[in-house]
């Protein structure tokens, strides 16, 4: 299978690119498009799509459900009761819309973490993205749910095989107060056993410290430095309460730390210590979290939050400058799920979007990333391609009608 896209900017330049298969084969003027599909460029530009590093992708169906509440209080009144209602088809569906969002907002790969592991991959598969989906991990230290989840870890990883190999298999140990410190060293084990990456929620609210505190007389990433679960397969969303030693352990393991802007704003759990961060050499990447906690899928809006936040809590406007935003939400991302992808580049993965330059959020155009991280939104984007397979033209996604209409039957069940 090819695509030539004709006459597209990049990096201020107008050019051809050639996708054969699922890579960027060629780029350069006057490209030979013999067999492939073409693609009219012209008044577009060509882009790295996003990656988004965080999510609970079915949450879509609890979009605006419970708002406006303190983290413990939204999870144990709210969310997973709602959760314990939701069966494998009803995952799928909300997945289906997920999907659907970041398609049409130019995210082409997402790390996942939620129930019904099936659910989420055949949306996935049949929506054609890319995802990291995790094996949720709960047990509420309870020894006989720990050998349940255990069990169904090592059930759905023998699974996943059978999907396409856009689509990965982590480890998804919820947070230390969901899960035993006996858990999660089986959690670290496994994984190292067999080279997969652990998704964990971690130091995202004060309680969660002061507990630890409390607990084990160290902190959250002190306490998971100790018992051995740190490395650089770990991904940890948030990290919000950390101290400078904190910072230098994860460095020093090698941990990849997503900021979740939106959420941690909505839920009041606080300000993320960016420039600490990025001055101790974190690897850091953007994600949206779940609906109910954003509450959209949007990784422009993740950027500007990101770099806005940064400004305002430094007192810096030159704090995570929109470069770095950009960066964040497109090869950070790829290059801490080891994805060859996230660059315009020959060899590539083909992962990319094309934007209207004569959209009006676009114009007059000086600077085309600032754009798309200050005051671009999904009117923006054309075209959206991932695995070399056009997944959007035109801003339009073959099936969005009917996957919306399914999502809505969901109001009447939960209202």
């Amino acid at each position: 299978m090819k695509i030539l896209i004709k006459e597209v900017q990049q990096n201020e330049v107008i050019t051809d690119v050639l996708i054969k298969d699922n890579r960027f084969a060629a780029i350069g003027a006057g490209l030979d498009g013999s067999g492939a599909e073409v693609l009219d460029g012209r008044g577009k530009a060509i882009l790295p799509s996003f990656v988004n590093m965080h999510t609970h992708a079915s949450m879509t169906l609890m979009r605006s459900y419970a708002d406006d509440l303190d983290l413990h209080e939204w999870l144990t009144n709210y969310i997973w009761p709602m959760e314990a209602q939701l069966d494998e088809e009803d995952i799928y569906h909300g997945a289906r819309l997920a999907c659907l969002e970041m398609i049409k907002s130019g995210t082409t790969c997402f790390n996942d973490m939620y129930w019904h592991f099936h659910g989420i991959a055949r949306a996935v598969e049949e929506m054609g993205m890319r995802a990291m989906l995790s094996s949720v991990f709960i047990d509420f230290n309870d020894p006989a749910k720990a050998r349940e989840q255990q069990e169904l870890t090592e059930k759905l990883f023998d699974e996943f095989r059978q999907y396409p190999d856009r689509i990965g298999f982590a480890l998804g140990p919820h947070a230390i107060y969901t899960v035993s410190k006996e858990s999660l060293k089986w959690v670290g084990r496994f994984a190292e056993e067999n080279d997969l990456p652990i998704h964990i929620h971690l130091s995202e609210t004060r309680k969660e410290v002061d507990d630890c505190l409390t607990r084990y007389g160290l902190r959250p990433i002190q306490w998971l430095e100790k018992i051995g679960f740190l490395g650089p397969n770990v991904i940890a969303a948030h990290t919000i309460h950390v101290t400078d030693e904190e910072i230098g352990i994860l460095v020093r393991n090698g941990v990849k730390v997503v900021h979740n802007p939106a959420s941690n704003m909505k839920l009041a759990s606080g300000s993320f210590p960016f420039c600490k961060m990025q001055s101790k050499g974190v690897e850091l990447s953007l994600g949206t979290d779940g609906c109910s906690s954003n509450n959209n899928l949007s990784m422009m809006e993740e950027m500007k939050l990101a770099s806005l936040q940064a400004k305002l809590i430094h007192n810096d406007p030159t704090a995570l400058p929109a470069h770095t935003a950009f960066e964040m939400a497109t090869v950070n991302g790829a290059q801490a799920l080891g994805l060859d992808c996230g660059k315009i580049e020959e060899g590539k993965l083909a992962d990319c979007m094309l934007v209207d330059l004569s959209n009006h959020r676009l114009v007059p155009g000086y600077r085309l990333e600032d754009d798309m991280v200050y005051s671009a939104d999904s009117s923006c984007i054309d075209t959206v391609i991932c695995d070399g397979r056009i997944l959007m033209q035109g801003g339009y996604v073959e099936g969005e009608e009917a996957i919306v209409t399914e999502a809505r039957t969901y109001k009447k069940r939960f209202q």
